[in-house]
């Protein structure tokens, strides 16, 4: 390995005069000349929120030979300007302006490869599509091709009422910090002031877009997946909300492909939970190294998709290792039978077609209280739990106890006929796997709004009593049934809090027969699985000397005033943790998300999002308090956004804005 230096703070100008704060590493040897260079181009802050994790993993790549580049986007950090959104044209043009800096350096061979995670997971696609010459290979980490049907905000054209406004008001606090003094100097109250005032509240443009229109389409890849002219990595896990994507890339891009998919929560594999982690670093280098340097490493004989398959577990919101073993298909969509397809009839799930009944499911605002989170993060409380409670609340359909095994890997396809006394309704559909002792733990599951079931672009009412067939594609999965136990369908009008309520109560009658099924992507078992190279462990870079700050574990809670039957989910949480950095920069923050609705009442949904981040160093002290909020009526939502500054303990700004909205067949 080779020495690493590091370059704290570099500006990198762009053509309109705007400066980009970045950090650099660079293996520090003369006989190495240069070398290709990797960039994270993400709104996070280079110089607190994510120094920690950046100093464990850019370093390693540089001692590995590369110029590792972190960037903040335009607007965050200590970069100029100011963010408006998120995956706007103007991100993309400054990252074609980065890669252009960073391949003119005399550092750099002119080779530059994208790495991200979430946001720049998907940035980095999105650069890929603009088919810079600089690009030659991306890994995205926990991103989507599909920025409408798989992202915080929407979900089977519904609106994801337990993320969307939580992550609008998440982005409305990191917002609103200030620059680095030490970084700007004088300018950096100037500029804090303006993205104080100019920073848009982002939920209220996405709920104005209620519908698959051109600003979703923007930055979706699987608009056209071969406009990526370069490789791509795609790798996820099973306990992250954006696992889709990956099947999806792997069968619609032409190029040169990969992917990864483990266990885990919305991390990177070194350090991410539930285990079993993996050196990713080093998997890592084994991509650059072909991509960038053209050395064989072996990495394109491989199968072209790796994953978990997850053994039959006992539900529980919490697992440190994920039961499983990882198999492989050396190409997506695999070789195998056609998919199992189950009917849901009134005799149970079969392969057998029964007599055709229906069946009639009401809308219980408890529905989905037991659902875990949409994206994981490695908490204690993130993982669905026992499905009972919530069966309870369902229409069921469950098979007899299994004779064999059965594996899936794929996406689990539902269509069921179904009728609503509504003209505006939804369907929910969980899959999930009863063992001897009655425990269901959840599967996968999936979602549509039922006005969108022709059409995410342009809905139509339902005609109440009318069925419709309503087909629905449910989270991706791999995991192996056991033998003995049921497979259970649950149907339900309604799921809070990861689904707005429909406006008025829904009364669901599902016909069980031969046009209501299920098709599982059966897998065979096979003894090259026990075969598959193992990973290497987990390796970073020396993390920094970071003294830990107290700070509150997540939790999560569920309380029910039985007198007015209102229930309110509280989860108490925090992102990029406590702590001070060696510079002296102390960085804090607490984050609270509250869900609330009274059983029978669909128009009592709220959501409530508050958050306090703090920075400072020595006698410079800034304070950043949020509080966002969403009610909806029948016809329109009503969004409300408060936003407090504070240098020091005297308060220097004070902005609430409010918003109504129509709703649009949601």
């Amino acid at each position: 390995m080779l020495d690493v230096q590091q370059i704290p703070h570099i500006w990198i100008p762009m053509s309109d005069g705007v400066r980009l704060a970045a950090r650099i590493w660079l293996p520090e040897s003369d006989a190495v000349g240069p070398v290709p260079a990797i960039l994270e181009y993400i709104p996070y802050r280079k110089n607190d929120a994510t120094m920690e994790r950046d100093a464990q993993i850019h370093p390693y790549f540089a001692a590995h030979g590369y110029a590792s580049v972190r960037v903040d986007l335009r607007g965050s950090g200590d970069s100029d300007g100011l963010m408006l959104d998120e995956y706007l044209p103007q991100e993309q043009d400054d990252a074609l302006e980065v890669l252009q800096w960073l391949a003119a350096q005399p550092w750099c061979n002119g080779k530059v490869g994208m790495i991200g995670k979430s946001w720049g997971g998907f940035n980095g696609l999105q650069v890929a599509a603009r088919q810079p010459p600089e690009l030659q290979a991306v890994i995205s980490v926990c991103s989507t091709d599909d920025r409408y049907a798989d992202d915080v905000h929407y979900i089977g054209g519904c609106v994801l009422a337990s993320d969307m406004l939580s992550w609008a008001s998440t982005m409305l606090a990191a917002n609103a910090r200030p620059p680095d003094p030490t970084i700007v100097g004088d300018a950096w109250r100037e500029m804090w002031l303006d993205r104080l005032e100019n920073t848009p509240v982002y939920a209220e443009e996405w709920l104005s877009h209620q519908r698959r229109d051109a600003f979703w389409q923007h930055g979706s890849v699987c608009e056209d997946f071969d406009a990526m002219q370069c490789p791509i990595y795609m790798v996820g896990g099973w306990n992250d909300g954006y696992p889709n994507a990956i099947p999806r890339l792997l069968e619609g891009y032409s190029g040169p492909r990969k992917a990864l998919i483990g266990p885990w929560a919305h991390l990177y594999p070194q350090d991410a939970l539930p285990g079993p982690s993996i050196g990713f670093l080093q998997e890592c280098l084994r991509w650059w190294d072909h991509w960038l340097k053209g050395i064989d490493t072996g990495i394109m004989d491989e199968p072209m998709l790796r994953a978990w398959m997850q053994e039959p577990v006992a539900p529980q919101p919490y697992y440190a290792e994920r039961a499983g073993r990882w198999v492989a298909e050396p190409v997506w969509p695999p070789v195998e039978p056609q998919p199992l397809r189950l009917l849901l009839s009134g005799a149970g799930l079969s392969e057998a077609a029964g007599e055709t009944v229906t069946r009639t499911v009401v809308s219980d605002e408890r529905s989905g209280i037991d659902a875990g989170n949409w994206i994981g993060w490695g908490r204690d409380t993130d993982w669905p739990t026992d499905q009972r409670s919530e069966d309870a609340l369902a229409l069921t359909i469950d098979s007899e106890p299994l004779t064999e095994d059965v594996e899936v890997l794929g996406f689990v396809d539902a269509r069921v006929r179904v009728a609503a006394n509504q003209a505006n309704a939804f369907v929910c559909v969980r899959l999930c796997e009863v063992d001897e002792l009655g425990q269901s733990t959840l599967i996968t599951r999936g979602f549509l709004n039922l006005t969108h079931r022709d059409s995410h672009a342009e809905p139509t009412p339902l005609t109440p009593g009318a069925f419709v067939d309503a087909d629905l594609r449910l989270k991706v999965v791999g995991h192996r049934f056991g033998k003995g136990h049921r497979l259970r369908i649950a149907i339900t009008p309604a799921y809070w809090p990861w689904i707005w309520p429909s406006p008025t109560p829904v009364e669901l009658t599902v016909e069980l027969g031969a046009n209501s099924w299920i098709e599982l992507p059966v897998r065979t078992a096979r003894a090259e699985d026990a075969a598959l190279a193992p990973f290497q462990e987990p390796a970073v870079a020396p993390p920094p000397k970071v003294k830990r700050l107290p700070h509150a574990a997540p939790v999560r809670t569920v309380t029910t005033d039985v007198g007015s039957g209102r229930t309110t989910i509280t989860n108490d949480f925090d992102f990029f943790g406590c702590r001070r950095l060696p510079d002296g920069l102390e960085y804090t923050e607490t984050a609270q998300d509250c869900f609330s609705i009274t059983r029978g009442d669909p128009l009592s949904a709220e959501v409530t999002c508050v958050w306090e981040m703090n920075v400072g160093r020595g006698e410079w002290k800034t304070r950043i308090a949020t509080r966002s909020t969403m009610t909806a009526t029948e016809q329109t939502f009503l969004l409300t956004n408060t936003v407090d500054a504070y240098e020091g303990t005297k308060r220097i700004f004070s902005k609430t804005s409010t918003k109504e909205i129509p709703r649009d067949l949601v």
